[in-house]
């Protein structure tokens, strides 16, 4: 989005110089309220993910350390 030439001494909220008011929008940025509608965001909030596939996972590396665990102790221990 352009801004129309215009003569930046008629603009308004302008001081001497270009600089703005403090707490005036400049007149060539744009609105961010525009944009912060709830309508286009419908996942709003922190997401809850599944934690099962996380849970299968970890007790399924569980089991396999303890059996590579397991089988290092028996073959550490003689036999018979």
């Amino acid at each position: 989005m352009t801004a129309p030439n215009q003569d930046p001494s008629s603009a308004s909220g302008l001081q001497s110089g270009g600089s703005v008011v403090p707490g005036d929008t400049p007149p060539d940025s744009g609105s961010m309220s525009e944009s912060l509608g709830t309508e286009n965001q419908p996942n709003v909030g922190p997401v809850s993910g599944n934690r099962t596939p996380m849970i299968i996972t970890l007790v399924v590396l569980g089991i396999i350390v303890l059996m590579v665990a397991a089988f290092t102790v028996a073959s550490l221990v003689p036999s018979s």
